[in-house]
């Protein structure tokens, strides 16, 4: 697969606008048509100890030539338009890669949490009713694949069983080898996708792909990102938060995606460095290191993402003349973005003032004092085994949570 690898050219066309609607993977092939050298999806870190994979950097050609290949192959399994295929993976490209192609088939991508024990991964599986799974061979002293074929001997249900390798044992299907098919696949329209809630094998949550663009959408108001950007992001893609501002953002504005999965210091200095204009996701975790490693000149804007509930105050920043994102993921219903805590706090306090989009994302405090919200970008809904549940985006919904407040300020976020 390395022979897909192109080199980075800055090229300024953005991808069509109106290939949003039609799923991550129409993006994908949107920039592919448009701006086909333009770097995609990278990965960062020493990948070869982690999984026994090159660090792999993708142009949008490469990305969509290996999509629309994979989705080929997926989609000659024969499997019913719609069937639930989950996503098990630790992070980087062939994760994003994955995920689309996925999609492209005309599946439902389920993202799975990689810290899952075998219990939970059988757990998650029956849950969301899964016809097919696909993963990788290693994952630090993980065998993933092979924890998947024992996970199968329970799952009667779960038809295939998919991987990249090394390490790909019998009964699983190489992805190294499908990729490497001749035949592309158009992407069809996608369905949306599938998380947990709080990384709960037994709470699958289904989002269409109208609300997960109005997710995106809501989240690149407050700051968009420009084709040129990269954005190089801590957070893996197994739920909202990571998906939402990270891969989402970036096939949104045509920009590239770069991963530092699994962390370690001296890859995340290395991709730091690297001569990009960059957008920086990090969770607010990690905020007060950051305040010891100056940023370059490079980095044009810091995304820091909460995750309820939280402590809403504001730490040593790395630079205070950067712009600066602020995200509170309310767990699979929401993210609130805005240019900064000081807004951030302001619209939780107020939140029938919050300067959201309104045609997105609106918010409210119910009498119990818990944040609601009502809009496209949060219209999810628990998935049933069986047939895909309707979401109604008019319709205001709990998130959870409620503000803490202090003189009039909100402090934190707090679960009901």
């Amino acid at each position: 697969m390395n022979a897909f690898a192109v080199a980075e050219r800055s090229v300024e066309v953005p991808p069509d606008a109106s290939a949003r609607s039609g799923g991550l993977s129409g993006c994908l092939f949107a920039a592919a048509r448009t701006a086909p050298q333009r770097t995609a999806l990278r990965d960062s870190g020493d990948r070869a100890a982690w999984c026994g994979r090159p660090a792999i950097t993708w142009t949008y050609a490469a990305a969509a030539e290996i999509v629309g290949r994979l989705a080929r192959g997926i989609g000659a399994w024969r499997l019913p338009a719609g069937s639930r295929i989950g996503l098990w993976f630790s992070g980087g490209a062939e994760a994003a890669l994955a995920h689309l192609a996925v999609e492209a088939a005309g599946h439902l991508p389920c993202a799975m949490p990689a810290a899952w024990d075998p219990e939970q991964l059988a757990a998650g599986i029956e849950a969301a009713n899964l016809l097919g799974v696909l993963t990788e061979g290693r994952r630090g002293s993980r065998r993933p694949a092979e924890e998947l074929t024992h996970a199968a001997m329970r799952q009667f249900s779960l038809r295939y069983l998919a991987a990249f390798g090394p390490g790909v044992p019998d009964g699983v299907i190489s992805l190294d080898a499908m990729a490497l098919e001749r035949g592309v696949a158009e992407p069809v329209a996608s369905l949306g996708l599938v998380t947990f809630e709080g990384g709960d094998p037994e709470r699958p949550v289904y989002r269409s792909a109208e609300a997960l663009a109005a997710a995106i959408a809501a989240h690149c108001d407050a700051l968009p990102p420009s084709a040129d950007e990269r954005i190089l992001t801590l957070l893996p893609a197994h739920d909202l938060r990571g998906l939402v501002t990270g891969l989402g953002a970036a096939l949104a504005a045509g920009a590239g995606l770069e991963t530092v999965i699994p962390f370690e210091e001296a890859g995340f200095r290395t991709a730091l460095l690297r001569p990009v204009p960059t957008r920086l996701v990090v969770p607010a975790l990690i905020e007060p290191a950051l305040a010891a490693l100056p940023l370059p000149f490079t980095v044009r804007a810091l995304n820091v993402v909460h995750r309820a509930p939280a402590a809403l105050t504001r730490r040593a920043a790395p630079d205070g003349e950067k712009p600066r994102l602020d995200s509170l993921v309310l767990g699979e219903t929401a993210i609130i973005t805005r240019p900064g805590l000081t807004d951030l706090v302001a619209s939780l306090a107020h939140p029938d003032r919050a300067p959201l989009p309104p045609a997105l994302l609106a918010l409210a405090r119910g009498d119990d004092g818990g944040l609601a919200c009502r809009g496209p970008a949060c219209a999810s809904a628990p998935l049933p085994r069986g047939a895909i549940p309707e979401t109604d985006a008019g319709a205001w919904r709990d998130s959870g949570y409620r503000p803490i407040l202090a003189g009039g300020t909100a402090i934190g976020v707090a679960a009901i």
